[in-house]
């Protein structure tokens, strides 16, 4: 069980991080709204991992997983917006 609560919380992060890096690639880079596409899927990933009850262990995970959604959200937005 403990298990498929972090494999859905790494696929919540993903889809969270996704959109957002789709947006960034339409900021400037290091702008406050670049920044806020950052930041702004943390807040809720952090509070998943928190109310499931898993420790500081599993932020790598969410991190890495977050990081994938950024960068292919990221490649899509830059394939989307050629087109």
């Amino acid at each position: 069980m403990v298990i498929l609560t972090l494999i859905l919380i790494g696929v919540a992060a993903f889809i969270l991080n996704f959109p957002f890096g789709i947006l960034r690639v339409k900021t400037r880079k290091y702008s406050l709204a670049w920044l806020l596409c950052i930041h702004i899927p943390v807040i809720p990933v952090i509070f998943m991992r928190i109310s499931t009850g898993f420790t500081y262990r599993v932020i790598p995970f969410t991190l890495g997983v977050s990081i994938l959604g950024q960068f292919l959200g990221a490649r899509a937005g830059r394939w989307w917006f050629s087109s």
